[in-house]
């Protein structure tokens, strides 16, 4: 079986991870480039090193390299500023685009709960770190009760973010927020990113509140149990990925204000509360950047299912 070439635009942290996740892992992948714009970066030296074609001059030295025209998937794992003009270079080159930043050019994927609507999509959104970890837990609850709104709260290690996501802030609260709501299915939805420098450096802790009317009890236990489904549909591509304790569904006090919070004026019942702990494989940064895993692992899965539709329709 031949498999589909790609390459990845950043050799910073997400870009190496997953560089070397392709390597290792990847049955329907393999390396064609590894693209950034210093020559020095860690990552480039990496790809050398393992025998991937590299580049310094950024999109338009993969533009020049050799074996351009072999590679069918073009993964970005810059900034969201950057992704505009990359998608602009290569698009009608007829790459597909696999966007890792915040950039949300195209629909919002997230493995677990919307995968197979947008294989055929030339561009397609990774939405961002804590979406990856959270959106599938939003999407476990609304399938069984409508959420009336939906927030999320994403800890990660300081170390782990570097300057692709440290620029992206702004960007990964807004397209969070905005994918709560079209893949998580929530009215409403509000995403929070703590970079947390304390040392030694924590595992990936995301926290999910979701605002429901679901006063019947035995709503509560299919809500749990939808949600143990969906980490295990997680955890198939992302082995860190857990719940850190059970969750919680608690009645919303009647003097509490939530009002302000809603789309409408339907006053929710309960609050179900998810506890979340994302440890990385440690592939190329340690165990303790599960923000990086996860978004790499959920890239890397969206491009092979890509590659087996490929191989399914020949």
């Amino acid at each position: 079986m031949s498999k589909v070439k790609v390459a990845i635009i950043g050799s910073g942290n997400i870009g190496t991870d997953l560089m070397i996740k392709v390597l290792r892992n990847s049955d329907h992948l393999e390396m064609g480039a590894m693209v950034g714009i210093d020559p020095a970066s860690d990552g480039l030296a990496r790809a050398a090193r393992l025998n991937v074609p590299i580049t310094a001059e950024g999109v338009e030295g993969l533009v020049g390299l050799p074996n351009f025209d072999e590679i069918e998937i073009v993964f970005d794992a810059t900034s969201a500023k950057a992704h505009v003009a990359n998608n602009a270079r290569l698009a009608p080159l007829g790459k597909r685009m696999i966007d890792l930043t915040p950039a949300a050019i195209g629909p919002y994927v997230v493995p677990a709960v919307n995968a197979d609507e947008h294989l055929d999509a030339p561009n397609v959104n990774m939405v961002t770190c804590g979406g990856q970890a959270t959106i599938p837990m939003v999407a476990a609850v609304s399938r069984v009760v409508p959420v009336a709104y939906a927030e999320i709260v994403a800890s990660i290690a300081s170390k782990s973010a570097g300057p692709g996501t440290r620029a992206n802030i702004d960007e990964f609260t807004e397209t969070t927020s905005e994918a709560i709501v079209a893949v998580g299915g929530a009215r409403r939805g509000k995403a929070i990113i703590i970079l947390n420098p304390a040392e030694p450096p924590l595992i990936m802790r995301d926290t999910v509140f979701c605002l429901v009317d679901a006063p019947d009890p035995a709503v509560h236990d299919e809500i749990r149990q939808s949600i143990e489904k969906m980490v295990g549909d997680v955890s198939a591509y992302v082995p860190g990925y857990r719940l850190k304790q059970e969750v919680q569904i608690t009645e919303i006090p009647a003097d509490q204000p939530v009002e302000t919070l809603l789309v409408d004026g339907n006053r929710p019942t309960h609050q179900v509360s998810v506890f979340l702990e994302v440890e990385g494989a440690a592939h190329y940064l340690p165990a303790y950047a599960g923000n990086l895993d996860i978004m790499t692992s959920a890239g890397m899965q969206i491009a092979e299912r890509i590659a087996q539709q490929k191989e399914a329709t020949k």
